[in-house]
């Protein structure tokens, strides 16, 4: 994923005006992942807002199969650090910021943007880098006054919170990066309170802390060795040449997924494509809301291969299934989630 176009030559010869900045998008990506509220307004105000949207956050890891190195939430923008084995981060993103858009927007009774334009996003390169990126991320409540250090573990609302409470980790939630970084800590006690004291010295004297130089980590293009950067100027020539990986065949192996996972649901259920005029027969309603929750599968294509009509009646019926989890649709779907189907 590259977000801007650094060479000269590349931009004459590919650029046309007012183009939107490419986004290049590969299987094994890591990005580093900076949003804020529209005109900067503080989204994440209050705690439920922030819970919302690690909620959400949680949901799209699932969805889209992400693997989550850090995250923080605060008052008014988020970062993450983020791999996609599936090099889906476009779509995952726009899952994730409309969802919680929309459902911020029923909470406050309001309609409009909840976020400033496109999110800003670096590829990061694995090791070093990425660590200091985990890094960068945990100071960041410290950065801001909220806590201190010695207070840190206590800020809810980021993945250095899960380091200390490893039950409620999420399996996509990866901090072995974050502890590799310093001195190769292993993920227990003893490694957690080393790192703490590295965060700390971070803080105080260490470039993570207020040290001018560390912006690098949130600005550019993207975070790494000169090496690393070069190959990605040569993937940027080879993308912008067969009209990005996000395109026609990422779309077609996209497409080819949600058949197998359809295909596999409708077997568990013993349920074949059929004509059925009804768009919301439980089995279909059912298929929609586990394949929504496992997959990141559009309403429309749903809507489609489920004969539902349209991706609104796939999006309001799933609602309605959730919103009663006594319903057969919803009890069909919850066997479905724990494979007893």
């Amino acid at each position: 994923m590259l977000y801007l176009l650094p060479c000269p030559s590349l931009v004459r010869r590919y650029a046309t005006p007012m183009a939107r900045k490419i986004r290049l998008e590969f299987p094994g990506a890591i990005y580093h992942v900076i949003n804020r509220g529209n005109y900067r307004s503080w989204i994440f105000e209050n705690e439920k807002a922030k819970e919302a949207f690690v909620q959400c956050l949680f949901d799209v890891c699932e969805r889209a199969e992400w693997r989550l190195h850090a995250f923080v939430v605060m008052g008014n923008h988020f970062h993450l650090a983020v791999e996609t084995p599936r090099g889906n981060l476009v779509s995952g993103m726009q899952w994730l910021q409309s969802t919680f858009a929309n459902r911020f927007n029923r909470l406050r009774k309001e309609r409009g943007h909840v976020f400033q334009g496109r999110y800003k996003s670096l590829v990061v390169e694995a090791g070093n880098a990425l660590g200091q990126v985990c890094h960068y991320l945990h100071l960041n409540p410290v950065r801001a006054g909220i806590v201190t250090t010695e207070r840190l573990r206590d800020y809810r609302f980021s993945s250095y919170w899960y380091l200390w409470q490893p039950k409620q980790r999420p399996k996509f939630l990866d901090l072995q990066s974050a502890l590799t970084e310093p001195s190769g800590l292993a993920d227990e006690p003893r490694g957690w309170r080393a790192y703490e004291s590295y965060l700390t010295w971070q803080a105080n004297t260490g470039p993570a802390g207020k040290n001018s130089s560390y912006v690098s980590l949130s600005r550019g293009w993207a975070i790494g060795a000169s090496d690393f950067k070069q190959a990605l100027l040569k993937e940027q020539a080879a993308t912008l040449q067969s009209r990005t990986w996000g395109s026609r065949g990422a779309v077609e192996v996209k497409r080819a997924r949600w058949a197998a996972a359809l295909a596999k649901a409708l077997s568990r259920i013993g349920e074949k494509l059929r004509q059925d005029r009804r768009k919301s027969a439980p089995w279909k309603v059912a298929v929609a809301a586990h394949l929504k929750a496992t997959t990141d599968v559009s309403n429309a294509w749903l809507a489609e291969k489920l004969i539902m009509g349209s991706g609104f009646y796939v999006s309001k019926h799933v609602g309605l299934a959730r919103k009663n989890p006594k319903s057969p649709a919803a009890q069909l779907a919850t066997a479905l989630q724990k494979g007893k189907r």
